[in-house]
Formats: structure tokens, sequence, C-alpha cells
């Protein structure tokens, strides 16, 4: 009988294949984690630190770096990091040699709330807490402000972060009992009152043509006052 030597060639390889695929899901699936390394993606500036990030994952794993990689829970981990509400975004994974990494995206915060409690509010328009580890130069918030009614206020923020020119001058948004809006630009001495949020877009407007007019002819300095209540019209107050 002839034996086929090719056949036993195949089957004797496969079989040393699949040995060794074994003996490595083993070795990797028992492979100690090492120590968290930490990206933050985006955002240069850090509200929350790389030992911020490492604690929180220490705390609800233990010392993460001696655990096992076939018992590590990521969505556990990531649920964690994401309950921070200074983080806006997180994934965990463990790479082959068994690193544990962690990308992390903050919150970004567009206004700064300044009443009898201080904290952001984020781009999505939700609480973001202040940070021991840098603080965001953006608008102030004062006035009366409640915490689950920021609507006005965030479509507001919104506007400024969004456009260069009220980026540039607007220094702080204040808000009366009564829901009107009123803006303190920078190197002015007038008030802008807004009045509510709606027709937004054209009041702004009405006020840039406004400004730059006064800003040509020299007389910002005549008005104490700049209405924007009434959607077409600029009602100015002389000091």
């Amino acid at each position: 009988m002839r034996v086929n030597w090719g056949y036993i060639k195949i089957i004797v390889l496969l079989g040393l294949v699949g040995f060794l695929f074994a003996f490595a899901s083993q070795r990797n699936a028992i492979r100690k984690v090492s120590a968290p390394e930490v990206t933050f993606i985006g955002e240069n500036n850090l509200f929350v630190t790389n030992e911020t990030v490492s604690k929180l994952l220490i705390q609800k794993y233990g010392a993460v770096k001696n655990v096992a990689k076939e018992i590590l829970d990521l969505n556990n981990l990531e649920n964690a990091l994401k309950s921070n509400p200074m983080i806006k975004a997180a994934e965990v994974y463990v790479t082959v040699n068994g690193t544990l990494k962690a990308e992390i995206e903050q919150k970004t915060p567009i206004a700064r709330v300044n009443t009898n409690a201080s904290y952001y509010i984020d781009e999505e328009g939700s609480y973001m807490p202040l940070s021991s580890n840098y603080s965001a130069r953006v608008p102030l918030v004062t006035g009366y402000v409640e915490k689950n009614n920021l609507e006005g206020i965030y479509k507001v923020a919104s506007k400024i972060i969004n456009d260069e020119f009220l980026k540039k001058n607007v220094i702080e948004i204040r808000q009366n009992i009564g829901g009107d809006i009123y803006l303190k630009l920078r190197q002015c001495n007038f008030i802008v009152q807004l009045g509510d949020v709606n027709s937004l877009d054209k009041k702004i407007n009405n006020f840039k043509v406004f400004y730059k007019k006064t800003l040509k002819e020299k007389t910002l300095k005549n008005y104490s006052k700049v209405s924007l209540q009434f959607e077409n019209q600029v009602v100015c107050t002389k000091t």
C-alpha cells in the first residue's frame, strides 16, 4: 500500500498550527495586564488628569495591572470612566502584549456659571464641574440661573462659541428672573439686551451692523445700553 506523505504532512502541519494557536490563546488569556496607558483625544488642556483616569480604573477593578486579561470587563471599565462628569467618551482595550489602554475624550465647556453655585455648561448643554487642574476661558454666566433650566443660556453660549466676533468680544451672559438675557462686551461700557432667544441670529446680525458702524464712527462710548429685543430694530440708550 502506497502512503500519501503529502496528506500526512498537511495533517501534521494543521495539527501543529492548531496546537500553537491554542497555546498562544491560553498564554494570552492568563497574561497579566500592565499599568494603564491613558491618551486624551482632542482638547489639549486637561480638565481630568492621567492620575484621575487610572484611579477610576483601579477603583472599579482593583489593581488593574495584576488582573488576567480573560477576566477584565472592558465595558464596565468604560462605563466607570464615563461616569466622571468631565468625560464625554471613553474607549478601553488591551493590546496583544497586555497593555491596558484608555482613550479619553473630555467634555468641552462653553460657559461658566458663577452664581450661588459654580460650574461649566458643556457643548451639549449639560452640567460639567469645575476642574482644579485647568480653568477654561469662556464667558461667565451670572444673574438668575437654574441648573435644570439652562436652555436659553445654552443657546446663547453656543452662538457665542461658534461666532468669531462674539467669541472675541462677549465676556459675560446675564439672565434675569424673567428669562431676559443681557450681554457684556470686552472694552465696551454698554450692556446688550437680547431679551429672549427668539430670532437670535437676526438679533446678532443687527448688532454686528450697529457695532461696525459705531466703531467706524468712534461713537461706541456714547451708549449705555443697546436693546435687541425687537427683531428688526436696534434701540440705543445714550449715556
